[in-house]
């Protein structure tokens, strides 16, 4: 009888009863198809591995994260809660010791879910492993993650949520933003003034391959992450890198997949995109399974799959090459100065508009971040929906420094004065208060 070499927890959510449209490519056949594949390769056979149902995610979980226009409730559905709530079940496994590792195959997914949210974009509406990872650490303290995701758009709601926390590592290895949705991820996107070198773009060539991804790891992901030292890893696991991908132009493997898990040895794998319905998902899904579990996985085989075809030509490979050394540079020596935003007083500001192109509406942010000598800094966000009211937003972080503390409720308790507002919500991180008033 196969035993895993490392306990591991799976926690499965299709959401029978959530999809953009009956056709769409984010519905629930993402999953079915590989929970009967997992069920006939006999994986739930080998000991040591084991199907967990879901939590449910509560909205301070989501609030603690999110500035949310109008409210939690309005934006994300029952589908939404449950599927944040199956990534915090697979922080929960491990972080108990129950499991060495988890991998939460839930949808709908997240990365695409930035900072504030007032609807759904990329089939995103909230960001599932930014809930998990800040569930763990109210729950357990200050730690150091490193999440590293392999979706093949640029996870560009990640990066915003951690564009200025210096204490997470975001790696994004995707497609070239020039030749794919969201249009983002280019190597000077490095973080925030107090978090440079913190976020990690490789965007790279359509036609990359199980080479290519693997000089990645190799050459660069795994030396950052050794020199970064993070308490915890996190897959984020999109399977859209795929050569049978509908909506994507890559030729990333099955067993593409399971080296890349094997080498970055996740504590927790969250699923994201991923497309081929029946000629991917089950095998990529079984793959990765079995190499975080630390078992043998040379026979996963999916239809079609013929290396010498899909390998890449010598010049992709050179490209990614000289790739990996520019993008190493940036974590290792990284910029004085962001390439986001102006200085303005002791504060630093971006204008930006976002277009959440699943509900076809454009967002008008003003972020500001108050640059602090003594604590990474408040954030204060204004945001606005097309033709809609104006939202204002204050996140006090867990090391703020008592001058930050003071200041954010101050400007909360101006902007309640100035009735400019409709909505209104503070994130208080340092004394675990979280504030939310609406007219």
């Amino acid at each position: 009888m196969l035993k895993a070499e490392n306990s591991l927890g799976i926690i499965f959510f299709p959401a029978f009863d959530w999809a953009i449209s009956p056709t769409h490519p984010e519905r629930e056949e993402r999953l079915l198809y590989t929970q009967d594949q997992l069920r006939e390769e006999g994986l739930f056979d080998i000991e040591g591995i084991r199907e967990y149902k879901p939590e449910v995610a509560e909205t301070l979980d989501i609030e603690r994260v999110h500035f949310c226009f109008p409210e939690a409730e309005a934006v994300a559905t029952r589908s939404h809660y449950i599927s944040a709530g199956g990534a915090i079940k697979a922080a929960e496994l491990v972080m108990q010791g129950e499991r060495d590792r988890a991998f939460a195959l839930v949808r709908p997914p997240g990365h695409h879910a930035m900072k504030t949210v007032q609807g759904s974009r990329g089939f995103c509406t909230i960001n599932i492993e930014a809930i998990m990872c800040e569930y763990i650490r109210e729950k357990y303290g200050p730690k150091r993650i490193a999440i590293v995701d392999t979706d093949c758009h640029h996870g560009d709601g990640t990066q915003d949520v951690y564009w200025h926390d210096p204490d997470t590592l975001f790696i994004s290895m995707h497609q070239d933003g020039r030749t794919l949705y969201p249009g983002t991820g280019f190597p000077k996107e490095a973080g925030g003034p107090k978090a440079l070198g913190k976020n990690i773009n490789i965007p790279l060539p359509p036609g990359t391959s199980d080479a290519g991804f693997m000089k990645v790891m190799e050459d660069l992901v795994m030396p950052i992450l050794d020199d970064f030292k993070p308490d915890l890893i996190i897959n984020s696991a999109g399977q859209d890198n795929h050569f049978t991908d509908p909506i994507t132009n890559m030729n990333f493997s099955s067993q593409g997949y399971a080296a890349l898990n094997s080498m970055l040895k996740p504590d927790i794998a969250v699923l994201e995109g991923g497309y081929a319905i029946q000629g991917a998902l089950p095998y990529v899904n079984l793959g990765i399974s079995l190499a975080i579990a630390g078992v043998d996985y040379s026979h996963v085989r999916e239809p079609g799959w013929n290396p010498e075809k899909l390998k890449e030509t010598d010049e992709i490979m050179d490209y990614i090459g000289t790739l990996c050394e520019g993008v190493k540079e940036i974590y290792f020596n990284p910029p004085t100065k962001s390439n986001e935003g102006v200085i303005t007083g002791n504060w630093s500001v971006r204008h930006r508009n976002i277009f959440y192109d699943t509900e076809g509406f454009t967002e008008s942010q003003t972020e500001s971040l108050l640059l602090c000598d003594e604590c990474r800094g408040l954030l204060k966000v204004e945001t606005q929906k097309e033709n809609g009211p104006m939202g204002f937003g204050i996140e006090i972080p867990a090391s703020a420094c008592d001058k930050c503390r003071n200041t954010g409720y101050s400007l909360l308790e101006e902007a309640q004065v100035k009735s400019r507002y409709r909505y209104m919500q503070m994130i208080n991180r340092k004394d675990k208060d979280y504030l939310r008033y609406g007219f």
